[in-house]
């Protein structure tokens, strides 16, 4: 297994390919790959993760056709591009529900949630600004939380009276 997806094919269809047979996209034997890999993966890769991961399967896979490929799926609004502000356009499958992301700005893990509560916030905002929502993308970024020094057990640095400190 490649970090974030399990490149198990065997002779399931994925869900990515059977959408696109559905909107009569020409599924050849690379975009099968291509569309499995991104189908399976857990995480929102890049095309160059999408293309380390399809090459697993079939080493005849360009970056050319990986890049291509993503393309059409996106045009055919079965992928989604997000910039979470890496320098990088990451996909995913589009969504049936709704979901935004918290972007972990140390390890760039992205991780989907779905609030409610900030649901019912934005509809408000819209209707006292005059507007019906219609849609929204809500991207949160973050660091984890660490606990407080003392909370690890280590004790901040105190000079003791009457002993020079470490600064001096």
């Amino acid at each position: 297994m490649l970090r974030g997806v399990a490149l198990d094919f065997g002779d399931m269809t994925s869900k990515l390919e059977r959408i696109c047979r559905i909107r009569g996209l020409k599924m050849t034997d690379q975009r099968r790959v291509i569309a499995r890999v991104l189908s399976e993966s857990d995480d929102h890769p890049d095309v160059d993760q999408v293309y380390h991961r399809a090459v697993a399967a079939d080493p005849r896979i360009s970056i050319a056709t990986v890049y291509r490929t993503v393309k059409l799926f996106e045009e055919a609004n079965i992928l989604e591009r997000h910039d979470f502000g890496d320098g990088r356009a990451r996909y995913e499958e589009a969504a049936e529900e709704h979901h935004d992301h918290l972007i972990d700005m140390r390890s760039g893990k992205v991780l989907e949630f779905t609030n409610d509560e900030i649901e019912r916030l934005q509809r408000e905002v819209a209707a006292n600004m005059g507007y019906r929502l219609v849609g929204h993308r809500l991207e949160l970024y973050g660091v984890p939380v660490e606990p407080d020094v003392e909370e690890r057990g280590v004790k901040p640095f105190e000079p003791q009276p009457g002993k020079p400190d470490a600064g001096d």
